[in-house]
């Protein structure tokens, strides 16, 4: 598994807001438990909300806050992509204030947390790819909203790539992660997606009503 898939899995693992041990959480992705510990301090570097410590555990907490803004989800998903655009750019000075702009935020992160050490959101996955997913926001955002199913080609972490007809519920930003949860006709259960990974996507015609067991609530109730 690649390292940006494992950080991926450590999210999903997390998300239940419980606390989980280091060696659980080894044994579940079938690695060390020093490998964990980088893992965690990768994600806690990069801005994910994450708090815990060797010995103890890990939880997600609550979304990050940048005083004296308190930024959205939103907002905040805007300044990344913004980020990411111009740290893709060609031209050197811009790459250079993009990282600049990184080492700003990391200077008015609250005090109780660790600060990067390579600039906020730049330490867990690189730009090129998070970029990928950016083309797919717009549709899945507007899906979403008008309950409209989704045709996609998704790959997975082996390479190999499904199509699939789900039901968009909702997206979430990860500090560098962006995902879709859905139902997924395919697998007939709820899935998450990493946006990013999605090869192709087609806006369906054909609506969805809120059936039981395949909600938003319902899958909440699960983690």
């Amino acid at each position: 598994m690649r390292r940006t898939d494992r950080l991926f899995e450590l999210i999903q693992i997390l998300r239940d807001g419980r606390l989980h041990k280091g060696a659980d959480l080894a044994e579940r992705l079938g690695v060390s438990l020093r490998t964990v510990y980088r893992d965690m301090e990768t994600l806690m570097n990069s801005g994910v909300p994450v708090e815990g410590e060797r010995g103890l555990g890990y939880a997600m907490t609550a979304p990050i806050t940048l005083p004296p803004l308190n930024l959205t989800l939103t907002e905040l998903e805007a300044l990344h992509l913004g980020m990411a655009v111009v740290a893709e750019a060609a031209d050197d000075e811009l790459k250079r204030a993009a990282t600049t702009l990184s080492e700003k935020i990391d200077a008015v992160l609250p005090e109780d947390r660790t600060a990067p050490s390579a600039g906020w959101g730049f330490a867990v996955y690189p730009f090129a790819e998070a970029a990928r997913g950016f083309e797919h926001m717009a549709p899945l955002r507007a899906a979403i909203r008008t309950r409209r199913k989704v045709e996609i080609a998704y790959e997975d972490i082996k390479g190999e790539i499904t199509e699939r007809t789900v039901r968009p519920l909702q997206m979430e930003y990860w500090g560098r992660v962006w995902t879709v949860t859905t139902w997924c006709e395919l697998r007939s259960d709820f899935r998450v997606f990493r946006v990013d990974r999605i090869r192709t996507i087609e806006i369906s015609f054909e609506t969805f009503e809120e059936e039981p067991g395949k909600t938003l609530k319902d899958y909440l109730a699960l983690i």
